[in-house]
């Protein structure tokens, strides 16, 4: 039972509704030995090649030195590689490795699995409408305020 009524504030609701599916999708991911940032980092990486660690921070919610632990570890297992950025000295971009594309291609059905459930009492009409604002929301230009 959810102690979330529709009365809500939306954006307590969409953060009460990621803890729970993150709760859920982490048990799954760690059946490939994998977390959720490292997950979402391995997905972030296969639309985006070369982010840099900054830009891979803010898509997966953490603070820039979380991210840079969050890479460090990620390469040590292979997963990412980092090359020097030919623009900024200061900054390096970051690439899936092979190892990196098969861990995510592995995991990827698992969390699909786990969203499926998640959404089993969903009509396709409320799906289609929920990620439709989802999407809107990811992609609406709001000013992100840099450490």
């Amino acid at each position: 039972m959810s102690y979330v009524d529709e009365d809500s504030c939306v954006t307590f609701l969409v953060r009460h509704a990621w803890l729970s599916m993150r709760s859920a999708v982490a048990a799954a991911l760690a059946e490939h030995e994998l977390s959720v940032p490292q997950y979402g980092t391995l997905l972030i990486l296969s639309h985006q090649p070369g982010c840099t660690i900054a830009e891979i921070g803010r898509k997966v919610g953490t603070a820039r030195q979380s991210a840079n632990e969050l890479i460090t570890g990620m390469e040590r297992a292979g997963l990412i590689e980092r090359q020097a950025n030919p623009n900024d000295r200061r900054s390096q971009l970051v690439h899936l490795t092979a190892a990196g594309k098969t861990r995510l291609a592995a995991a990827t059905p698992a969390v699909r699995a786990v969203e499926e459930e998640l959404e089993a009492d969903f009509s396709p009409a409320d799906r289609e409408a929920a990620r439709a604002w989802l999407h809107r929301m990811v992609n609406t230009e709001v000013p992100i305020d840099e450490p």
